[in-house]
């Protein structure tokens, strides 16, 4: 049993080993947060951070994870971006660039353009199937 503290609040709680280490009542604070930042977003599209961060009570780095999840994505007309955390140029949700992504594709082997190969069928052979094995 793992047993932490909330960072949030400080209040004693059984941790279940992903995700921030926050207590379910904080949990559910910061995922009404999200909510009101979202809404509020999808009625002001071109918000600046600081209007999100007043309009739901959010501070500024809570907004700035959020963008990095990939869970708030702005649009073109926004004033919001982000550097990326590999070249430092400005994006407007995530953690890299389209440039630094493709090469760290590139980097572990994959396609260049990001596009992954179809998985082999398998052989029409009638011998092909699932095996178990024994203890």
């Amino acid at each position: 049993m793992d047993v932490r503290n909330c960072r949030s609040c400080g209040a004693m709680f059984q941790y279940n080993g992903y995700g921030p280490p926050m207590c379910a009542n904080c949990r559910k604070k910061l995922d009404e947060s999200f909510l009101k930042v979202r809404q509020y977003l999808k009625d002001n599209p071109d918000a600046s951070i600081n209007e999100l961060a007043e309009s739901a009570e959010v501070s500024i780095p809570q907004i700035n994870q959020w963008i990095r999840e990939e869970r708030l994505i702005f649009s073109k007309n926004s004033s919001v971006q982000i550097p990326c955390e590999s070249c430092g140029k400005m994006i407007r949700t995530g953690r890299y660039c389209k440039d630094c992504k493709d090469t760290m594709i590139h980097s572990l082997g994959g396609d260049k353009k990001g596009v992954v190969a179809e998985p082999q069928k398998p052989s029409g052979s009638s011998k092909a199937r699932m095996r178990f094995l024994d203890h």
